[in-house]
């Protein structure tokens, strides 16, 4: 019985590693997002700003600027 339990325990753990997403919040722009982005920027010298036809919505439709 252990013999068939195994495997599909095994699929059913690839299967929810497979559900995870690499950026947190799954790429919301929420405020912790913004504000942690907008502070990696200014370490860098730069400001962060909405992308053109960016969604602001999502934190990946923002960039670090340089001044």
């Amino acid at each position: 019985m252990s013999r068939v339990l195994a495997p599909i325990a095994a699929v059913l753990l690839l299967g929810l590693a497979a559900c995870e997403t690499s950026e947190p919040n799954g790429g919301a722009a929420d405020y912790d997002a913004l504000k942690r982005a907008q502070a990696d920027c200014a370490a860098a010298g730069g400001t962060l700003v909405l992308k053109d036809q960016g969604d602001a919505q999502r934190i990946d439709a923002y960039t670090c600027k340089r001044s």
